[in-house]
């Protein structure tokens, strides 16, 4: 059977005659005479080129901490000694040095600015310490939500949050250095 299909492409009639050998399809190219088919461009999507056009760049996802540690923050790129403030795209230092020392005079920077912040993330060090009921009272009139947690966890709510493009800010005071493993 494959012997008379490929017999017969070789000896075509044309509108002048037999075809010259020189015009014929090779034997190879025969699909059963050889093993192997051989793909041509049109014959697959392997050889379409696929083109994406972006219709929207989205804007940076904003400012990311990268790491904390007892001396401060390292927020995209940039080394921050001792407690800080930031306020996207804003990084600050923040004239804290403990929980105690949050008042609402050190909150009052971030409900003064424009646009309002929704959530203020609230680092309190290497523990989750309480804050003066007084602050979370203005900061809720203001219509700002706090969420106070030890600086570790504070830190991966504020990336969280940023990542999904929330208006946050965050008040953060450095962990301090671990005792637990110290040896006597």
């Amino acid at each position: 059977m494959a012997t008379a299909v490929c017999s017969r492409m070789l000896f075509q009639r044309s509108t002048r005659g037999f075809l010259s050998f020189s015009n014929t399809i090779p034997a190879f190219s025969c699909p059963f005479l050889s093993r192997a088919h051989r793909l041509e461009p049109g014959d697959d999507e392997l050889y379409q080129k696929t083109t994406v056009s972006i219709m929207k760049k989205e804007a940076d996802s904003g400012i990311m901490i990268h790491s904390y540690s007892p001396i401060g923050f390292t927020v995209d790129s940039n080394q921050v000694l001792g407690p800080c403030a930031l306020l996207p795209p804003a990084i600050l230092q923040w004239n804290v040095g403990s929980h105690e020392d949050i008042t609402e005079e050190s909150v009052s920077l971030f409900h003064m600015i424009a646009p309002t912040i929704e959530i203020l993330v609230l680092g309190t060090g290497a523990r989750l310490e309480r804050i003066n009921p007084l602050v979370l009272a203005l900061l809720r009139r203001k219509g700002i939500a706090v969420e106070v947690q030890d600086t570790p966890n504070a830190c991966a709510t504020f990336n969280f949050l940023i990542s999904e493009r929330r208006l946050v800010a965050a008040g953060l005071i450095p962990p301090s250095l671990s005792k637990a493993l110290d040896i006597k």
